[in-house]
């Protein structure tokens, strides 16, 4: 499973978190972002520790989630972690397969990952979001079964909710590059039939 989205890539002085924190925050849980109805539930693999440690989704500052969001025309502006709340004003909110943090996302179990997406569907039935998208094509794999799933739609719907797999926006993931992740966040967003909420475009 690749690393997940937010494990800091070095941790120093003016880099956030201290070395002692970001261990502090191993296991916890960063809370959801989460209503009922919503347009897009966006689902990452599992908490970092720098998000651990900050309380707040994506918190790494090597992540390009709240970039791609933004590119893509999902929020007005780029957001920061703190302002992850603001989401759901958007129908926008945030999940994970997997809560509680690590380090890196293969210190999870395959039966974590299953156990993880059997929550997600129970979780999805209680709050009934139009799309779920899952941020990580090994979690989705992992926690679903499907070994051929692919970026883009899939035809697994949980419920009225339809499902759509994205890569993960994590730094280290070289195989996607800031444009192109950005461009398979744009595609979700017209395929939900959102408005481009970027100013003058």
């Amino acid at each position: 499973m690749p690393r997940n989205e937010d494990t800091p890539n070095r941790v120093g002085r003016g880099s956030g978190p201290s070395r002692a924190e970001l261990e502090a925050a191993r296991d916890k849980v960063v809370p959801d972002v989460l209503a009922e109805d919503l347009d897009v539930l966006f689902c990452g693999i599992n908490p970092g520790l720098a998000s651990g440690a900050a309380g707040h989704h994506f918190a790494n500052p090597g992540t390009r989630f709240w970039p791609a969001l933004h590119g893509s025309g999902f929020t007005p502006r780029r957001l920061r972690p703190d302002e992850e709340q603001q989401l759901l004003a958007l129908g926008l909110g945030i999940t994970n397969v997997v809560e509680r943090t690590t380090a890196q996302a293969n210190e999870l179990s395959r039966a974590e990952a299953v156990e993880g997406g059997r929550s997600l569907r129970r979780k999805v039935g209680s709050f009934r979001p139009r799309w779920l998208a899952v941020l990580g094509v090994t979690a989705f794999r992992d926690a679903f079964g499907d070994r051929g799933a692919k970026v883009g739609p899939q035809a697994m719907d949980m419920g009225d909710t339809r499902v759509w797999l994205l890569p993960n926006p994590s730094g280290r993931n070289a195989h996607w590059q800031l444009g192109p992740l950005t461009e398979e966040f744009a595609r979700l967003r017209r395929a939900a039939g959102l408005p481009d909420r970027r100013g003058g475009r």
